[in-house]
């Protein structure tokens, strides 16, 4: 039943755009017919089944969606390049829907430091809850529209955190596990390894 609730969480993410794990597989296994009290899978089973549907049902689409992402958060990388900006994320680990947003950290003295360098580079933005706790960001801003020369437009979730923070290993908000990152450096290899 576990991997089931997976399987039918993971299509639910990558066919109706659900983003939030815990909302997926409750879902599914309402649909199941599981009990509340029914162990539900990991996130890390979720996501797992969730890179295989998308390679089974979505391939030539998630090559395609994943490559313009990935440009565009290097190209708005790129501009916060003083900020020393790591992608992280469903768009760099590969799981990324129609709906995803693109997740950047970012280093500063201060998130208004950032707040007003978006401000001079014309990118709009808005405020989104930071969330609570010790690894909990300074500031989150949500930036949105054409930031690349892509001219697609792309949902960026920047997180600011302090900038002697920036040699620590997060977890996953999602998975629980080390998170992993690409800078600017790796996600243009990245992106270079995927045209060959």
């Amino acid at each position: 039943m576990r991997r089931d609730i997976a399987s039918l969480a993971a299509r639910l993410m990558a066919a109706d755009g659900i983003d939030d794990f815990s909302l997926a597989k409750r879902k599914a296994a309402r649909q199941l017919g599981a009990p509340n009290s029914e162990a539900l899978p990991t996130n890390q089973e979720v996501e797992t089944a969730l890179l295989a549907y998308q390679a089974l049902y979505q391939e030539d689409e998630q090559r395609e969606r994943l490559a313009v992402m990935r440009r565009e958060a290097l190209a708005l990388m790129q501009r916060l390049r003083p900020f020393h900006p790591y992608l992280t994320g469903p768009v760099l680990i590969g799981t990324a829907g129609r709906y995803s947003r693109a997740e950047i950290d970012l280093y500063a003295d201060s998130g208004k430091e950032v707040e007003i360098f978006l401000l001079d580079q014309h990118l709009d933005f808005e405020h989104v809850d930071p969330g609570r706790g010790p690894e909990a960001p300074e500031l989150r801003l949500l930036v949105t529209g054409e930031v690349g020369k892509a001219g697609e437009t792309t949902g960026f979730l920047l997180s600011v955190y302090p900038h002697g923070q920036e040699r620590v290993r997060r977890r996953s908000p999602h998975t629980g596990q080390s998170e992993r990152r690409a800078g600017i450096e790796a996600l243009t290899a990245l992106l270079a390894a995927e045209v060959d």
